[in-house]
């Protein structure tokens, strides 16, 4: 790796911002289109269940609350987002984030949908991709748009960080 610290520095803002963007996606559906959103709260009980070692529930909303659950849900959220902007430096370089483009980015965010599909899904009882869900093609759909927008925000906040680390 060429700079360690301009990586990590990039991973950071990318991530960060484009997390921002997903949730801001997610703002205008439940207000706009009153589409639920995840409740960040169960993604932090679910953590705090697997860190006691209990990986997967029948229905997370069931078990047992995680003291911070609130708080636990919301870091790992932007935690994850910072891991994914990372893994897409780490692929596309830091080329790629002094001038991003839209298609990697695009791509990487639409690819990320797997760790909800696989993980999270499974994890906090609905089943692999929603399978278990009363409506499991609108989750699916939901959560493909969530990631293609967390993709868009990887490219806007590339160019952020592009802009903001050339000046500074």
């Amino acid at each position: 790796m060429a700079n360690p610290s301009e990586f990590f520095l990039r991973a950071l803002l990318i991530g960060v911002g484009a997390t921002a963007v997903m949730d801001l996606w997610a703002l205008f559906l439940k207000h706009c289109l009153r589409a639920p959103s995840l409740d960040y709260a169960m993604v932090g009980r679910w953590i705090g269940h697997v860190a006691r070692g209990r990986l997967t529930h029948e229905a997370i909303g069931r078990a047992a609350p995680v003291t911070g659950e609130r708080a636990l849900g919301w870091a790992a959220h932007y935690a994850i987002g910072v891991f994914f902007a990372a893994a897409l430096l780490a692929v596309a370089g830091l080329e790629w984030a002094q001038r991003p483009t839209l298609l990697p980015a695009l791509l990487f965010g639409l690819i990320s949908v797997a760790a909800p599909f696989l993980i999270l899904q499974p994890g906090m009882g609905a089943g692999i991709a929603a399978s278990r869900t009363p409506k499991p093609n609108t989750a699916r759909l939901r959560s493909l748009m969530a990631h293609a927008s967390f993709g868009i925000g990887l490219y806007l906040a590339a160019w952020g960080s592009a802009l903001l680390l050339v000046s500074a």
